[in-house]
């Protein structure tokens, strides 16, 4: 029986992608998320004191944690209502180049220079696993709609994978440019956050390509997170490491450059070579 007999004007609607879906679905996923944080506001106010004091494990939950864990099952009921749960999750079916794992490598290891820096006595566990639940809901939240819906929805369309790469990473970007509304970090912070995040999510989506599952841009995105805010917070005195965190930014957009730069060429060839539909879908990694 023919696909449009047997599903819902919803899911067909969504079944036929387009890269303005792909931006509908991340503003509608920022405003929920920017509802939960009010809802939480108001369900467990600041004077109540379960909060806790200022960087404290129950103020990290309260704060960061619960309205994006919140925001994160609304996700996971969209997914499900437009049929793509399994489907996000199984395994990719265009894949990558051994190139693209330079991505990954620079990013797991300045996560794990960070968090092998930290001063643990003085940040405590309670703060430590409070922050590494928040790195865990943050990472799927953001990768599920980023490097989940953004890219199946713009592949649905037909578009590029050069497009595909450039809009997740994009709309990645954007989704924290409005740090400079809801924080005190000031436009220049803001502007060298958003920069580093673009170059961030095009590491992520290689890491989507390479690795072949949804699954492991979620964890590698779940550990930095954690350690970016923990390092800032508890670093260990003259520890070496320290040295490879306090660059992470610039080497994340330098590592970022280049590995764009390596996209598109690589791309390119692709579709001069003729390896589009099928056919490229059977590259391995």
């Amino acid at each position: 029986m023919p696909e449009h007999t047997t599903s819902s004007g919803w899911t067909r609607f969504w079944e036929r992608g387009g890269w303005w879906k792909a931006l509908l679905v991340a503003v509608v996923y920022y405003g929920v998320y920017q509802l939960m944080g009010l809802l939480v506001d108001a369900v467990f106010p600041e004077q109540s004191g379960v909060r806790g004091d200022d960087g404290s494990g129950p103020q990290i939950f309260f704060d960061i944690a619960l309205p994006i864990l919140l925001t994160s099952i609304l996700l996971v009921a969209f997914a499900i209502s437009t049929g793509w749960l399994r489907e996000l999750f199984a395994p990719q079916t265009i894949r990558g180049r051994g190139w693209m794992w330079v991505g990954v490598a620079v990013v797991l290891a300045i996560n794990a220079a960070s968090f092998a820096s930290l001063d643990f006595a003085a940040a405590g566990a309670p703060v430590i696993l409070s922050w590494l639940f928040t790195g865990l809901c943050v990472g799927f939240a953001e990768e599920v709609v980023t490097r989940g819906f953004v890219v199946n929805l713009m592949r649905k369309a037909g578009h590029p994978e050069i497009a595909v790469g450039l809009v997740s990473a994009g709309v990645f970007a954007a989704l924290h440019a409005g740090n400079v509304f809801t924080s005190d970090q000031g436009v220049g912070t803001t502007a060298l956050q958003v920069v580093y995040t673009f170059f961030f999510g095009l590491c992520m989506y290689l890491a989507l390509r390479v690795t072949g599952n949804l699954i492991w841009p979620i964890l590698i995105h779940a550990s930095t997170d954690p350690t970016i805010f923990l390092h800032g917070e508890y670093p260990a005195a003259s520890n070496p490491l320290s040295i490879l965190s306090s660059l992470s930014t610039f080497l994340v957009i330098g590592t970022g450059i280049v590995l764009l730069i390596a996209f598109i060429v690589s791309e390119r060839r692709r579709a001069r070579s003729g390896l589009t539909g099928t056919a490229a879908r059977d590259i391995p990694a």
